[in-house]
């Protein structure tokens, strides 16, 4: 017998919606079925959001942004930056401009993007975060690291969560890149990590 029938078709194109509040900061989220956890802001995202460091001024990236939680709650602790949040996604794209907002959050700026291509090669950030997917290939993330430190401000991190399997390939990866590294938090399933971009 089938889960969901042709009348089920209706409710399963609604909006799902849920509030969540993020380092404080109360945020409401639309997002559907077929981007990355769409019922509520995932484990990997939340021990990430524990962890980053963020000032007021701050411009921030966020590389594969989905329906914006991470991207949207620095939006919100940076209010004198400005947040660029970029997917590969159109959909997750959309949902990341209507949460942009419905919580009143116009220091961002979202754009479809395939990595950094679409990013200005003038812009420049102090904060770089991306959930990293883990099928996504070590081919991409390389793109994403060098791509990255070329629009890094000195000092700059790039924070990435992860699952725990690609953890030592962050730390390899992180160190060619960038000269340094550090691990900030290993959970059951995730690992958090940062590196600088230096002076």
């Amino acid at each position: 017998m089938a889960q969901f029938s042709r009348a089920d078709l209706a409710k399963l194109r609604e909006d799902i919606v849920f509030d969540a509040t993020l380092r404080g900061h109360p945020l409401t989220f639309h997002s559907t079925w077929g981007v990355f956890s769409p019922r509520a802001v995932d484990e990997g995202s939340l021990l990430l959001l524990e962890l980053m460091k963020i000032d007021r001024d701050d411009d921030c990236l966020d590389l594969g942004c989905g329906y914006g939680p991470l991207g949207l709650t620095m939006a919100a602790e940076a209010p004198g930056g400005v947040t660029h949040l970029v997917d590969k996604d159109f959909v997750a794209v959309d949902f990341t401009r209507k949460n942009a907002m419905l919580n009143k959050l116009d220091n961002v700026n979202v754009y479809l993007s395939n990595g950094l291509d679409a990013v200005s090669i003038e812009s420049r950030f102090d904060i770089v975060v991306s959930n990293l997917p883990a099928k996504a290939g070590k081919e991409l993330f390389y793109l994403y690291f060098y791509d990255a430190l070329d629009r890094m401000n000195p000092g700059a991190a790039f924070y990435v969560v992860t699952i725990n399997g690609l953890r030592q390939f962050i730390k390899r990866s992180f160190t060619e890149v960038f000269g340094n590294y550090k691990k900030l938090k290993q959970g059951s399933n995730y690992t958090v990590s940062v590196a600088y971009r230096d002076a």
